[in-house]
């Protein structure tokens, strides 16, 4: 049996895993350890399953992982997010669909301490929710505003997308930080946009929120300004080179902790259970590292991923035709798949296909994660759809699919400029590190 076929049926088992709902990294790590050993020996696979285990378990770089998503869940435990949510409120709720914006903006603030969708959507919606349905907010804004927002914890960084993806192509993770701020800022701004033309042609479904008076915005400003200000450190601090990422995640967590216990919003109960929610996710996440780290170099011998590289080249599309198509495969790959577990088993076939095109791979970087990030709110999995869901279990799924369209479309816009001008994307890694 030859090494293709082999892979082939690895790919089959591989997706056979994943329909009987094995996780993926079990999955990825059942298929690569038993076809590197059928195509080497049982041997060779269990010595490059502990060599891989130890060097990503000892990975420096990868403490930016469980430091970011400590970040994120003290900053949750706190309550932290709900002054975000209340600042953006207080400022823009009383304009038309002000609430679905705040929602936005809310999201792309939080966002920038979670690096997670899931928890940026979960952690918004359980505030902004029952607010905009107690004003009378249509269900479908509200939830799509909500579940689009949530996506943008996957782009602005710190980013658990960024950081898998350059741990898989060796690409620097400041730089892919960096490369998602303009791209974070643009897609939050159509996103507002979006929720401006929904109201516009359907006033009820978004009404006006309540008037606050100069002194209670300001109010709100102050309460907000600490989180804001760690933010500043955590990202700026990268950005005039005064630490690196590894270095931020750990000077984030430490500061956010200590602003957490000196205004007495963080119990030892509530510091517990984000330490436990910490680990859990870091572990998932260095799991499906290792796993990927295993699969990869069984697919590298069955020569598939050269195969379908030079198969898709030799049709002779062209660069950006190319492009499309590769991005026309993640959209529908998205509606099926895990965002994490796309990138995973797809960065090894088509990166070496990127880089021929001579494209720049931080700038695919930012691509990639915004093709996977609309796999989070399209049917018929759309992960953020059901997170929202479980806040809001009462409104329909089909609501919120039809709410999140227009967000869709807004992604799809960014996409399109960022494709047009990639200079949104990188002119500031290219500022810090030189082209």
């Amino acid at each position: 049996m030859s090494p293709t076929l082999i892979g082939l049926l690895g790919i089959a088992a591989l997706f056979g895993l994943m329909l009987f709902r094995t996780p993926i990294a079990f999955a990825m790590l059942i298929v690569g350890f038993f076809g590197y050993a059928i195509l080497r020996d049982f041997n060779s696979a269990t010595a490059l399953l502990l060599t891989e285990s130890y060097s990503t378990v000892s990975s420096f770089t990868l403490i930016v992982v469980p430091m970011f998503i400590l970040l994120g869940n003290i900053s949750s435990a706190a309550g932290f997010s709900r002054g975000l949510y209340d600042a953006a409120n207080a400022w823009i709720g009383r304009l038309p669909g002000g609430l679905a914006s705040a929602s936005v903006l809310g999201c792309a603030a939080f966002s920038a301490v979670s690096g997670s969708s899931v928890a940026t959507a979960l952690t918004i919606g359980k505030v902004a929710m029952p607010e905009m349905r107690r004003l009378g907010y249509a269900d479908g804004l509200a939830a799509g505003s909500v579940a689009a927002g949530g996506t943008l914890g996957f782009l602005i960084p710190p980013s658990t997308a960024f950081i898998l993806y350059a741990i898989l192509t060796e690409e620097s993770i400041g730089r892919l930080f960096m490369a998602g701020i303009l791209p974070g800022l643009l897609m939050t701004l159509l996103f507002v946009i979006a929720v401006w033309l929904v109201v516009l042609f359907r006033p009820e479904a978004g009404p006006r929120g309540e008037a606050l008076p100069l002194k209670a915005k300001l109010l709100t400003l102050v309460d907000s300004v600490p989180l804001v200000g760690i933010i500043v450190v955590s990202i700026g601090g990268i950005y005039i080179g005064a630490f690196t990422p590894v270095e931020a995640s750990g000077i984030g967590a430490g500061l956010v902790i200590l602003l957490a216990v000196l205004r007495g919003k963080l119990s030892w109960d509530g510091f517990k259970t984000a330490s436990l929610e910490t680990l859990k996710s870091s572990a998932m996440l260095y799991f499906i590292v290792i796993s990927a780290n295993v699969l990869n170099p069984f697919f590298a011998m069955t020569q598939i991923p050269q195969l379908l590289g030079d198969g898709l080249t030799s049709f002779g599309l062209g660069a950006y035709a190319t492009l499309f198509v590769i991005i026309l495969f993640y959209i529908l790959l998205g509606m099926f798949m895990d965002e994490l577990a796309m990138i995973v088993l797809t960065i090894p076939i088509v990166y070496p296909i990127i880089i021929a095109l001579g494209f720049d791979p931080i700038w695919f970087g930012v691509i990639l994660v915004i093709v996977v990030q609309m796999g989070l709110i399209a049917p018929p999995v759309g992960l953020n759809v059901f997170v929202v869901r479980s806040v809001v279990p009462e409104v329909p799924l089909l609501t919120i699919y039809r709410g999140v369209m227009p967000f869709l479309l807004a992604m799809m816009a960014a996409l399109l400029l960022i494709i047009i001008f990639p200079q949104i994307a990188l002119m500031i890694p290219n500022s810090m590190f030189g082209n």
